[in-house]
């Protein structure tokens, strides 16, 4: 249920107080109002819940449907499950809709997987081909290479600071081995 429009509003550009976190506190606040006055654990739904058998079948019937559409997305499936479940769904309707030339094209249709999704065994394949090219290119610049005159540069400037601090002949000492 969405109160507030998404260009005008408390975040927009009409907000005189200019906080935001207010106003996804006023936002949770009231979508926790609604939700308690008028959704399934409202007191009042719960009892005609209760009462009413009918309403009892069809929640019930929901929770299924809830399972169940849980329960595809937890594990594989098969790539015609798109056309077997709008084969079902077209079943149930009545006769002058099962005619239709749309219900025939719905039997038939198959998910079309986007190109990400076609590519994405690739992806770990392609990571490790793009390491190995980084990993070429900056031997061939010549930075693995400088990483030893960088150490031996390191290593002078710390002798120096050891002369400076303690004396030449003690850190000539630290530094022979």
């Amino acid at each position: 249920m969405r109160i507030i429009s998404k260009n005008k509003g408390p975040q927009g550009r009409n907000n005189p107080n200019g906080d935001p976190n207010k106003c996804r506190r006023i936002r949770t606040w009231l979508y926790r109002a609604v939700n308690s006055r008028l959704g399934i654990d409202a007191n009042w739904v719960q009892n005609h819940i209760a009462g009413c058998p009918r309403c009892r079948r069809r929640l019930a019937a929901a929770g299924k449907v809830n399972l169940a559409l849980s329960a595809l997305k937890a594990q594989p499936h098969r790539i015609d499950l798109l056309m077997r479940a709008n084969s079902q769904t077209i079943g149930v309707l009545k006769h002058s809709l099962r005619q239709a030339p749309k219900a025939a094209k719905l039997k038939a249709m198959l998910p079309q997987p986007t190109l990400l999704e076609r590519w994405r065994k690739y992806a770990h394949s392609v990571a490790n081909l793009a390491a190995c090219i980084t990993i070429v290119l900056l031997m061939k610049v010549g930075v693995f290479s400088s990483m030893g005159k960088f150490q031996t540069e390191g290593q002078k400037v710390v002798k120096q600071y050891y002369a400076s601090q303690v004396g030449q002949d003690l850190a000539n000492e630290v530094f022979t081995t």
